[in-house]
This record gives structure tokens, C-alpha cells and sequence, in this order.
């Protein structure tokens, strides 16, 4: 993704628009998932998406067949594509399975997934105000989960394994993205992908109708704008800036929710979201401050 500018051509208002529509397209790419139901099921909803995503890839089809990788890249891209795949199926079933507003809020421990996970993988070290915001941000999905206090859904427990999927696919991207270009290494995520949801797809087909294809279409074109929309972002303002908008994505969640899908309004969700984007907020303002070369992703780097 690209560098937060200098402060010289640094457009914060610009920068926090761009941020506003890529939180209504991610939305949207929820909210569009969750009118199919359970009518077609997760794996082949997810397989049929990156299908018709794949359409976007056309323009860089060139620089594509032409990049020569190395049997350690190929590997690396191998393993992302497996833990991509299953990142992908598992929250496609969550999104219809649980509301809006709490795979929303759930996805944002996706940063701090990927801060753990850099300890472990990566050797980076966490200093205790770091450790302190994950710790609070575990906190913050504890609140929305409520184990206990009510009864969970196999929705919950896949998102909660789709954030720590999609921070794995998160942090190889990482390894690779100082070798090849951040265009090869969308592509060829998308190319893995699809291959990888094939075969789940097939286990389970179930012929599609036309109304179908045509949500699953729109599901392609919003999390494509919502992509490029968050690079706008990024190229005009700081991460500091833009990161805290992200939250405005649990607002609309809880709103689209209770307009067309009949889910009240959660006050435990809202609340431990909150803190999950504070804890996150946190990390990317230290990370800034550090001006460390290995920065912590924002919620939606991950998103498939």
C-alpha cells in the first residue's frame, strides 16, 4: 500500500473522504453477502467472487505472465494462498450467519492479530504500551462475544478465525512485498485464491441464478472501489489521520443492520468495538511515532 505522504502535499480532508467511501463499500460487500443467506453456500459465494474479480486483473495480465518468481516466493505465495482461502470461506459463512454490526467489529482485531503474530513470526518485539493495547483490544472482543452471558454462534468463532487467517495472509504479504511489485503480489493473491476455493466450491455447488451472479458481481466491484478508494486514502494523508475513520464502519454496520436486516442495535458490540479501534488507533500512532519500516496494518489491508 502506499507510504503516508509528507506533510507537504499531506490533504487530510481528502484523505479522510477517501476513508469514509472505502468504509461504505466494505459495508456494502457485507451487507450485499448477507442477502444471499445460506441459499448459496460460503465457499462457492467466495469462489464465484474472486471468479468475477478476476476481471480487474486484465490490465496488469502482461506484467503478470512475464514475473518469474523463485521457488521460496512460489511457496510463500503458495502458503498465503491456503491461508487466504480459508480466511475467505470462514468469513463469508460468518457475515451470514451473525449481524452486520459484529463481524464489523470483530474484523478490526485483524491489526492486532497481525501484532501478535509479528512477535512469534516476525522476532518483533512488543513494548508494554503495545502489550497493554492488545491486551484491552482482547478485552473489547470478550464484550461483544459475552461467553457466558449468551449463547454463540459458529458465526462468532469463524470470525474470530478469519481475522487471525487474514493476519497470517497479511504478514507474508509483508515478507514479499520488498521483492515485487504491490500490484504482482494483489494479482497473484487473487489467482491463488480462486484456485485454492475451487475445489471447496465444487463440494458444494449449487447452481446459481442469474439474481445471484448479479449480487456476487457487486460484491466484486465494492471491494475492488473499497481497495482503491483506501489507496486514495492512504496517497493523501497520514495514517494517523485516516485510521480513526475506519470506525465510522461499525456506525454504518449498526444502521444497515437495523434498516434492512431487522438487527437492533447492540450496545456491548458498540462498545467493545470501540475499544478494539482504540487499542488500534494506539498501535498505529506508535508505530508512526517509532517510524518503524514494519508498521502494523489497517482494518481493512486485510480484507479478501
Amino acid at each position: 500500500m502506499t507510504a503516508a505522504p509528507s506533510q507537504a502535499v499531506s490533504n487530510p480532508v481528502k484523505g479522510i473522504l477517501w476513508m469514509v467511501v472505502t468504509g461504505l463499500c466494505f459495508v456494502a460487500v457485507t451487507a450485499l453477502v448477507k442477502t444471499l443467506g445460506e441459499r448459496i453456500p460460503a465457499a462457492e459465494s467466495a469462489f464465484l467472487r474472486y471468479v468475477i474479480g478476476l476481471v480487474f486483473l486484465i490490465p496488469v495480465w502482461r506484467e503478470l505472465v512475464a514475473v518469474r518468481l523463485t521457488a521460496r516466493q512460489k511457496k510463500l505465495f503458495a502458503l498465503r494462498g491456503v491461508v487466504h482461502t480459508l480466511g475467505v470461506i470462514l468469513w463469508f459463512y460468518a457475515m451470514t450467519r451473525i449481524p452486520i454490526a459484529e463481524v464489523t467489529a470483530m474484523n478490526y482485531l485483524n491489526p492486532v492479530y497481525v501484532t501478535i503474530l509479528a512477535v512469534f513470526l516476525l522476532g518483533e518485539k512488543l513494548a508494554m504500551r503495545r502489550a497493554m493495547a492488545v491486551a484491552a483490544a482482547l478485552l473489547g472482543a470478550l464484550i461483544i462475544l459475552r461467553p457466558g452471558f449468551r449463547e454463540l454462534d459458529p458465526g462468532h468463532i469463524a470470525m474470530l478465525a478469519t481475522a487471525l487467517l487474514f493476519a497470517g495472509s497479511y504478514l507474508i504479504a509483508k515478507i514479499v512485498s520488498g521483492e515485487l511489485p504491490a500490484s504482482m503480489v494483489v494479482a497473484l493473491l487473487s489467482i491463488t485464491v480462486t484456485i485454492g476455493l475451487a475445489p471447496f466450491a465444487i463440494s458444494v455447488w449449487v447452481t446459481p441464478t442469474l439474481a445471484d451472479l448479479g449480487v456476487l458481481a457487486a460484491v466484486a466491484c465494492f471491494a475492488t472501489a473499497g481497495h482503491y478508494s483506501m489507496t486514495l486514502a492512504f496517497a493523501s494523508a497520514p495514517v494517523t489521520v485516516t485510521q480513526p475513520v475506519t470506525f465510522l464502519q461499525l456506525v454504518w454496520s449498526v444502521l444497515l443492520g437495523a434498516l434492512f436486516f431487522g438487527e437492533p442495535a447492540d450496545p456491548w458490540v458498540i462498545l467493545g468495538g470501540g475499544i478494539i479501534m482504540a487499542s488500534v488507533i494506539f498501535i498505529t500512532w506508535r508505530e508512526a511515532r517509532l517510524r518503524k519500516s514494519h508498521r502494523t496494518p489497517l482494518v481493512n489491508e486485510t480484507k479478501g
